[in-house]
């Protein structure tokens, strides 16, 4: 999906000012001007029409549309200029239902083939974020219909860097997002909401949009486009990874297309260890997991080094790779099993986010850790009651073979420990309690570490991937002392599920600066919502790939 800029100022279109053309996702040239106005749809943000920081601006629904609206609907023709006329009629958008807030649609068609317009809402103009550019881009994909074509999206000046609350300031007005995360967003918006999973499919569906245009005035966009089409892309990559049946998607193969992938990367280097070098290297976790399974264990140890890398930052992402999950002895009910083939979304997540930072040439090392095995019931089944030993030394008391995520991470923690790098995060799909405690828009997110659980949570923030802070009180530990071994595997029933899962994880960091996402509530949608499509949703990839671009020690090719 290469990404290029269309000249310069439009041929032949005298009266359209300072507006370039900007391709999100293509396989051939960006048109001229003069053709792209002449694309099916054209999408225009519609603001709420509030003064920026002034509340009682808030109560009756108004919308705005963007100053130099006019020039480029003059360039569609008759029809398009009486579908959005230059006075906006108030009364009649409230009446349609369309009050302008973030991610609404309305779709204005006329009869005989003409271009279609969208006003696309934006919400408060002193909200707009980039999480708004993201679901604007989302909702144009979705009320573009099927059948392919070209879409385009005005990105109009006054709405890049818009007014916005700062909430570090004690909520004063600060400034939006620049054209670059403009840029970023509407890519990761409109490739991930066109995403499908088809290949099971005997007859798919055309695609429901072949092109997504930008219409802007500021070349920053083109660079944040970039750098969204590769975060996007990846996400597409561990979405598909997590999409496959489990019968296909076997330790083996996650192993190998992650192989495929990341070795054709520059700068990046992948071992994968099989039954025999994960005995061998004392992983007593993973070992106990896949000893109920037909499908041999696999791990994957990836490391993208960027050029000079003496100085840079390390990192070290681990990510649970349970690739079916039927609870082993402790079996899931039928209902519970339904979903178990996303169970390996943290280690689809890690190495996602890995190829993202090797294709951005992001000044950072990072080093991906991805235990990868079944949960099976079979006649070599860990027991519960049942003791291992971890790759650090302690020792582990099963007692609920389907809590067995955290026994794997638990040796690939002990792996990153090892390298002391300047931070671990993991990522993994481990409790239900999280899906109780915070549903499906929110992940937790637990460490040992203030400042790198809210560095992680920022980076989330500006991806659209909300983290919500749990704590790790000491007294909890109680929750998962054993009374034969150094621990077990499952705290209190129905007391603090995510903590006591954490607890167990933190005990394999040694000192390292350590943050841990649970993404159990968010790694699945269950319907298709803005840009999250039903299925695998990859939550974690971009917040990864944020967190680390903001470690780089001098500004790299991203948001």
């Amino acid at each position: 999906m290469p990404v290029s800029r269309a000249g310069h100022q439009p041929t032949n279109v005298e009266d359209v000012e300072d507006v370039d053309i900007l391709e999100v996702e293509a396989g051939v040239q960006v048109p001229e001007a003069t053709v792209a106005l002449g694309v099916p749809v054209l999408a225009v943000p519609a603001a709420d029409g509030g003064t920026p920081g002034d509340p009682s601006s808030r109560g009756e629904a108004t919308v705005r549309l963007p100053a130099g609206l006019g020039r480029v609907i003059g360039q569609m023709g008759e029809v398009a200029r009486a579908l959005v006329p230059g006075e906006v009629d108030q009364g009649w958008l409230r009446r349609q239902g369309f009050t302008g807030k973030p991610g609404q649609s309305l779709v204005l068609r006329a009869a005989g083939g003409a271009p279609a317009v969208v006003l696309i809402g934006m919400g408060d103009l002193a909200g707009i974020d980039a999480e708004r550019w993201r679901r604007a881009a989302s909702a144009l994909v979705r009320a573009s219909g099927d059948g392919g074509g070209i879409s385009a999206l005005m990105v109009p000046g006054e709405l890049v860097g818009a007014a916005q609350p700062t909430p570090t300031d004690g909520g004063e007005i600060g400034n939006g997002p620049d054209a670059r995360a403009v840029g970023a967003a509407i890519a990761e918006g409109g490739i991930l909401a066109a995403y499908r999973f088809d290949a099971y499919r005997s007859d798919p569906p055309p695609p429901g949009i072949d092109r997504l245009v930008a219409l802007s005035a500021d070349a920053g966009l083109a660079a944040g486009i970039t750098s969204g089409r590769v975060a996007a892309g990846a996400v597409v990559f561990a979405r598909d990874l997590v999409n496959t049946p489990p019968s296909d998607m076997t330790p083996r193969r996650l192993a190998d297309l992650a192989r495929e992938r990341l070795e054709a990367q520059d700068g990046t280097e992948v071992e994968v260890w099989d039954e025999g070098r994960i005995r061998a290297e004392r992983l007593g976790g993973l070992h106990a997991v896949s000893r109920g399974s037909a499908e041999p264990p696999r791990l994957v140890w990836a490391t993208y080094t960027p050029p000079g890398a003496g100085s840079a930052p390390h990192v070290v992402l681990v990510g649970k790779g349970i690739t079916f999950d039927s609870g082993g002895l402790s079996l899931k009910p039928a209902d519970a099993m339904m979903e178990m083939k996303t169970d390996m979304s943290g280690a689809a997540v890690v190495l996602a986010a890995l190829s993202a930072c090797a294709e951005l040439r992001v000044p950072v090392k990072v080093t991906a850790i991805a235990p990868i095995t079944e949960n099976m019931p079979g006649g070599g089944a860990v027991k519960p009651g049942d003791v291992f030993t971890a790759r650090n030394g302690k020792t582990v008391e099963v007692l609920n073979t389907d809590a067995e995520g955290r026994l794997v991470l638990a040796d690939g923690l002990s792996l990153a420990a090892e390298l002391e790098p300047d931070a671990i995060v993991d990522v993994a799909t481990l409790t239900g309690a999280a899906m109780v405690a915070l549903g499906p828009g929110v992940a937790a997110v637990l460490g040992n570490d203030e400042a790198l659980v809210d560095a992680v949570r920022a980076a989330g923030a500006r991806a659209g991937e909300r983290l919500w802070p749990l704590p790790m009180p000491e007294e909890y530990e109680a929750h998962i002392e054993s009374e034969i071994a150094d621990m077990k595997n499952m705290g209190r029933p129905r007391q603090a599920g995510v903590i006591a899962a954490a607890m167990l994880l933190g005990r394999f960091v040694a000192e390292v600066p350590w943050a841990h996402l649970d993404i159990a509530g968010t790694g699945r949608a269950h319907e298709d919502s803005g840009y999250l499509v039903k299925g695998g949703t990859a939550f974690g990839v971009r917040t990864l790939v944020s967190w680390i671009q903001d470690l780089a020690p001098e500004p790299s090719a991203g948001r």
